[in-house]
Parts: C-alpha cells; sequence; structure tokens
C-alpha cells in the first residue's frame, strides 16, 4: 500500500475537487466497497452488472472519505464528479502509486499475449535486465509467479502492482493489454513504452457489442495510450496486422512488423520435429536459423514476437536469438504434462477461441504420428456464437472429439454442449469433465496426441456461481497414473 496523499495532489487537472477537500488525507483507493478502509477514495463505477452508485451508502459506513462518480451524484462525504470516472481513476491511481519500471512493453491481440509477455521477460531476462511479466498467469519474475485476478487488473491494482514491482528493482515490464482493460481504461497512466499486436479473431463478443468495438478498444493501445513517434511492433500475417500498422503510420510511430509476411523479422520455414522445431528466418537482410524448444507455429509466432520487442528495446540480436534457444514454455500453453509408457503425449493449453483451438490442433498435427484426440468445451455467459464455430473447427481438424464442460458458470452445461455438437455432430458428449480426460488418455495409442483445451492454467470450475477445485494438469497426471497400473506401463 501507497503512503497517505492529500486529495488535492491527486486530482488531475480538469476534475473539480468539492470545496474545502484538498487536504483531506487519502489513505487508499478501492472500487470495491468491501474494500473501504477509513480514510479510502471510492471509485463508484458503472458495470457490466451492476453499478458502482449502488454501493456508495455502503462504502461510507466503512469509512470512505471521498467518493469518485459520475456528475449528477450525491453522497455523505465529498464526491470528485467526472465525465469520465474510469479514466480520472486511472489517472488517481497514478498519483497515489507513482512508481513504474522504467521500460514498459504492452501487447494486445486476441491469442497469445500471455506467451508473449512471458517470452519477452525470458529474453530480458536473458539479456540482464531485471524483469517481469504482468497478465493473465499473473505477476511473474525469475522467482516465481503472483495471481492478480485479470488479463489486465483494474487501474487500482494495476498501479500497486506497477509501484511494487518498481521498489523492487524492476526496470522492464511485459504486459498483457486486453479488449476490456482498454476500453475500461485500467491501463491509462501507465507509461508505456513500446506496443505489440499479434493478432484479432473472434472473442469477447459477450462484452463488446461487435468486431468493430472489440477491435476499436484493442487499438487503444496505438491510438492513445502509446506516445506518438514511440515504437510499435506488428505481426503482419493477416488484414487485421495490416490496418494496425496504418494506424500506427498515422501517428508517426516507429513501426517494426514480424511474422511471415514481416519486413523486420521474416519467418521463412518452420520444421516441426517431436517436442521442438527448426526455424528459417530472415533479419536485418541475413537469413539465420536456430532450435526453438517449443511445439507449434502459434508458438514460433509468438516467440517472434517477443523477440520484435526485445530487439525494438535495445537487445542485441545475438543475445535475442540466444534466448529464443533456450525458451521455457508457459504455463497451460501447449503444456507437455505426462505422456504414455510408448510416448504418446498429453498437453494442456489456453484455446478457448474458434481460431485459438484451430491453431492448437494445426500445431500438434506435425507433432504426431497417429491420431489427434482432444477433449474441449465453451464457457459459459460468454460469446453463444464461437460455440457452433469450435465443434465444426474441432470436427475437421481432430481424429477423435471429446465434447465436455468448461466453466459453464450460470447457463445449463448441456445446452453448451449442445450447441457445440451442432457443428461436431459425431463427436462424442462426455459432460463430466473429469471422466472425459479419463477417457481422452485410456483412449491414446502409441503416436497419438491428446489435447485438453479451454482452461490450460486455470485451478477451477465455475459452476451455478461456485468455483470447484479442478486442475486439467493434475487430473491427465492422474489418468496416466491409472492407466500405468492398470497396464504395467510405466508413465514418462
Amino acid at each position: 500500500m501507497s503512503a497517505p496523499r492529500l486529495l488535492g495532489d491527486l486530482v488531475p487537472a480538469g476534475l473539480n475537487l468539492p470545496d474545502g477537500s484538498h487536504d483531506l488525507v487519502i489513505k487508499g483507493l478501492a472500487l470495491d466497497s468491501r474494500a473501504v478502509r477509513p480514510g479510502f477514495l471510492f471509485a463508484a463505477l458503472p458495470g457490466v452488472t451492476t453499478h458502482g452508485n449502488a454501493f456508495i451508502k455502503a462504502a461510507v459506513e466503512a469509512g470512505a472519505a471521498v467518493v469518485l462518480a459520475e456528475r449528477g451524484t450525491t453522497a455523505a462525504v465529498p464526491v470528485i464528479e467526472a465525465d469520465d470516472p474510469r479514466l480520472a481513476l486511472a489517472q488517481i491511481a497514478a498519483r497515489f502509486s507513482p512508481r513504474q519500471p522504467d521500460y514498459i512493453a504492452a501487447i494486445t491481440g486476441t491469442n497469445g499475449k500471455s506467451s508473449t509477455v512471458e517470452f519477452l521477460r525470458q529474453i530480458w531476462a536473458h539479456a540482464g535486465r531485471e524483469a517481469a511479466a504482468l497478465g493473465t498467469l499473473g505477476v511473474t519474475r525469475g522467482s516465481g509467479r503472483t495471481d492478480v485476478g485479470y488479463t489486465t487488473p483494474d487501474a487500482v491494482a494495476l498501479h500497486e502492482a506497477l509501484d511494487g514491482l518498481a521498489g523492487e528493482g524492476v526496470t522492464h515490464l511485459a504486459m498483457e493489454a486486453s479488449s476490456h482493460g482498454l476500453k475500461q481504461r485500467r491501463m491509462d497512466g501507465a507509461k508505456i513504452a513500446l506496443a505489440g499486436f499479434s493478432n484479432l479473431t473472434q472473442d469477447h463478443l459477450d462484452y463488446h457489442p461487435d468486431f468493430e468495438d472489440y477491435f476499436a478498444s484493442k487499438m487503444r493501445l496505438f491510438d492513445e495510450l502509446l506516445p506518438e513517434g514511440a515504437p510499435a511492433v506488428i505481426t503482419v500475417d493477416s488484414e487485421w496486422g495490416e490496418a494496425v500498422v496504418r494506424r500506427a503510420e498515422a501517428r508517426h510511430q516507429e513501426i517494426f512488423t514480424v511474422g511471415w509476411n514481416g519486413r523486420g523479422l521474416q519467418l521463412k520455414e518452420i520444421t516441426p520435429h517431436a517436442a521442438f522445431q527448426h526455424v528459417r528466418f530472415v533479419h536485418a537482410g541475413v537469413e539465420r536459423t536456430l532450435t526453438l524448444p517449443l511445439m507449434g507455429e502459434f508458438q514460433a509466432s509468438n516467440a517472434f514476437q517477443a523477440a520484435a520487442m526485445a530487439l525494438v528495446s535495445g537487445v542485441d540480436a545475438g543475445t535475442v536469438f540466444a534466448a529464443l534457444e533456450s525458451l521455457k514454455g508457459v504455463p497451460g500453453r501447449l503444456e507437455h504434462v505426462g505422456s504414455t509408457s510408448d510416448g504418446a503425449p498429453v498437453l494442456i493449453d489456453y484455446a478457448h477461441t474458434p481460431d485459438g483451438l484451430d491453431k492448437l490442433l494445426r500445431a500438434a498435427r506435425p507433432h504426431t504420428a497417429g491420431k489427434v484426440i482432444v477433449v474441449f468445451g465453451a464457457g459459459g455467459d460468454r460469446d453463444p456464437t464461437k460455440r457452433e464455430k469450435m465443434g465444426a473447427m474441432a470436427a475437421k481438424l481432430a481424429d477423435r472429439v471429446i465434447v465436455t464442460d468448461d466453466n459453464p458458470r450460470s447457463e445449463d452445461p448441456a445446452m453448451i454442449r449442445a450447441a457445440i455438437l451442432k457443428g461436431a455432430p459425431g463427436a462424442e458428449e462426455i459432460g463430466d469433465r473429469e471422466k472425459a480426460i479419463f477417457t481422452g488418455v485410456n483412449a491414446l495409442g502409441a503416436g497419438d496426441t491428446l489435447l485438453i483445451a479451454g482452461k490450460g492454467h486455470e485451478t477451477g470450475q465455475t459452476i451455478k456461481g461456485v468455483v470447484h477445485p479442478f486442475d486439467d494438469g493434475e487430473v491427465a497426471r492422474r489418468a496416466l497414473a491409472q492407466r500405468a497400473g492398470k497396464t504395467g506401463e510405466r508413465g514418462q
């Protein structure tokens, strides 16, 4: 927690302070009335399902000294009225917790953000930088990982994290920029030195009214948060990448493109092997090759996005490419959790969109001599239009498809499975996720691969508002152990 500060020192220009409130001592910031302590500022922000105004009375009773809210809001304590209270909160949070790592690189896109920021952290660490990554997996440093709860934490939590990392000596931070976080202005106030873009495919249309809004939210990173003239690293293997280039050009940003069509760092050939791949690429007019200790073309794409961002941040090419050859995979991202005695691997992955599932299945195919088996579902209370598409993708690219539950939340899980099965009419339906994973493990033959998709690093299954402990990797390892015990195998 940062030291108490005077309210007048926290409020940015353009916001009027209530009479007599300049010297109020603010001891903390909170968006949740349950987190309010005496002397706190409470931000009453509009939410997806509820409005913070409904909790002002509870916040004041808990000791809130001042409320930040939309214009026209009244309370028993002074109210700072703002046209855009989310932006105001981010600016206040940046002043309350003012320290930040010297160099912050942020990446947006639908898929690959978690892997890219972690790979960038590893490259920076290899180059001797004090580095950290922040995103879906929490805050990661060489010493371990701390959960923060969201891909992009709320403005208060984000600036507390930035301040804490700077205080611990972190100079380089790679962070994910989600569409929710960007649209809700959680990152405003963060001093972004470098922005990256990976890809854009269907996701979060339960939150965004349409795909144009989803894209526009992502583009706030380049249009508003990245300073004019600052560097932007963009994967240009889709029309969306080229659209981002045009947006960056309009603000005279220093553009570095990467990918199969990249002009700064270009992939030329990827040759898959059992647990690694050889990559041929061109940088600065010179063709090079290296061995990447990761499976899947999309992993190579993420690694080279990170490499490009490291190059642009000032790490020399030799150090960057040497670091790629020692990268470690990210938890829950094509993560190998075990194998049968005859070497059939079991992999877990966070893929939960049609594009993510497509990339996952295509990544496994070149490494698989036999059948590709996939176990997956779709989350409840999320974009329902992607379910049938995911089923069709699995039916097209896998040899055996097992449809199960994946965080049904408040929805009827049978209805979710039925929607997926419309796209994969020949798939097996096993609602119990543990039973589905055991079935997949027991179906493995020599040369086969089992992919368990949708949850990745998650350790809970949300059903009717209750989070039940559930870890795909742990369940898969139990299934492998049981299989080994029944057959006399020795699992790997």
